[in-house]
């Protein structure tokens, strides 16, 4: 189901989105400069306390609601200081109670994150840039390349606008598995998530309940390891091999398995948390018995989960789900060498929740008379760092043209009974 921004807005930001002004949120300012706001108008400085609290604890989004706080105040601060930063441009719900919003930045990008809910978890699943560099061949979130990070600001605002969303008003995790490459963007993705996990002045969620998933970029691997945090590791492998690797995902060429495979140990060793490996399942591709008897050879005596995550179809690109015997397959080889695996839930299907399959849509589809255009800037790729740097996005000639992509042969077997696992956020 598609919500109307109107009444998502009245329901989950009470009109307290930032307008073309240009004037700050509340959501982009640091306590100190808050506390000076209210001062410079009279209040008393815990005014900011009360305000974030609020926020940020409390999961109040419209200022009519914050009774503590003076009529007159109230009403000052929704003409003058908006709650967020970003403006709501669709709000999609699905049955299974996944939600997916897609929000325009200041500067008029748009980035999407997802509310996937079970019976008593609440996971946010959030971006960490405007669109991806990593040029993984299946993803939506990259056919465009990557635009430009987000700021940690951008990335609470996500948290919070989800949480409005949530059955029980509260998030119980986060996976960092939205659009872009998480590690690409550590410093401020940190930052984030300082904000997000603080018990105080944060949204209290435990650094435990937060998977931080990644292409594989072994120095920036490495650096997450040493920060001290305790947040768990999902990498993006998809394939057994190089050969193929390069093929799926194009940045390996710069990096190779082994360096990814020695930077997960070294995560392991550091926090001594098992680490997930990602591997969407492509139909004829990655899925057969050689690729099965080569991951669980790849993986075997490490502290590893597996998680096999068929592919959700996306419109123009030239893959097929697996059918249920490749599945099945995979399974049975990997738990015989001793290798947890698990096949990722499907959600939100309906509502095209994969990672960037709605923003997708709307860039692509024309606006209709009267309705809010949507203006993507043209990518501006980063220029690469060398290997040991990691951030090696992939620029458009790098990028194989779908026509020149080889042809996967329609498979025999029968439909695949599987079909509610796929993930809400395959990547």
């Amino acid at each position: 189901m598609t919500i109307s921004l109107s009444l998502v807005e009245a329901r989950a930001t009470g009109d307290s989105s930032a307008d073309a002004s240009g004037s700050p949120a509340v959501v982009e300012m640091p306590a100190e400069e808050l506390q000076r706001w209210f001062v410079q108008r009279g209040e008393p400085s815990w005014r900011a306390h009360q305000l974030r609290r609020h926020l940020f604890q409390r999961g109040t989004t419209d200022y009519a609601a914050m009774t503590d706080l003076p009529l007159a105040l109230r009403q000052q601060l929704q003409q003058q200081l908006p709650l967020f930063a970003t403006t709501l441009v669709q709000h999609r719900s699905a049955p299974d109670g996944t939600h997916k919003l897609v929000l325009r930045l200041r500067d008029g990008h748009l980035i999407e994150c997802v509310l996937i809910q079970e019976q008593d978890r609440a996971t946010a699943c959030i971006s960490t840039q405007v669109g991806c560099g990593m040029g993984c061949v299946f993803c939506a979130s990259g056919l465009a390349g990557v635009v430009r990070n987000l700021t940690a600001a951008e990335m609470v605002e996500q948290l919070l606008r989800l949480r409005a969303c949530a059955r029980r008003g509260r998030l119980t995790h986060i996976v960092v598995m939205g659009m872009g490459e998480p590690l690409a963007n550590l410093q401020q993705l940190l930052e984030a998530l300082r904000i997000a996990c603080d018990p105080r002045q944060g949204l209290g969620i435990s650094q435990r309940h937060v998977t931080i998933s990644t292409v594989g970029l072994p120095a920036r691997i490495r650096q997450l390891a040493d920060s001290g945090h305790h947040y768990h590791l999902a990498v993006s492998l998809h394939a057994p091999n190089d050969s193929l690797r390069n093929r799926i995902v194009p940045t390996n060429r710069k990096i190779g398995i082994a360096a990814i495979l020695s930077a997960a140990d070294y995560f392991f060793q550091r926090t001594g948390r098992q680490v997930t490996y990602e591997y969407v399942l492509l139909g004829g591709l990655n899925d057969t018995a050689a690729c099965a008897r080569e991951l669980s050879q790849l993986l075997a005596g490490r502290k590893a989960h597996v998680n096999l995550i068929p592919w959700n179809d996306v419109p123009g690109l030239p893959y097929l789900r697996p059918d249920s015997r490749a599945i099945e397959r995979m399974i049975r080889t990997l738990r015989q060498a001793g290798i947890s695996v698990k096949v990722r839930k499907r959600k939100g299907a309906q509502i095209d929740a994969a990672c960037g399959q709605l923003r997708r849509q709307l860039i692509s589809t024309p606006p209709s008379p009267g309705s809010p255009t949507v203006s993507p800037a043209l990518p501006d790729f980063p220029q690469p760092i060398d290997p040991q740097g990691d951030i090696i996005p992939v620029t458009p000639s790098a990028l194989r043209p779908l026509s020149s992509m080889p042809p996967v042969a329609p498979q025999s077997e029968p439909s695949d009974p599987l079909t509610d696992a796929a993930a809400a956020t395959a990547r």
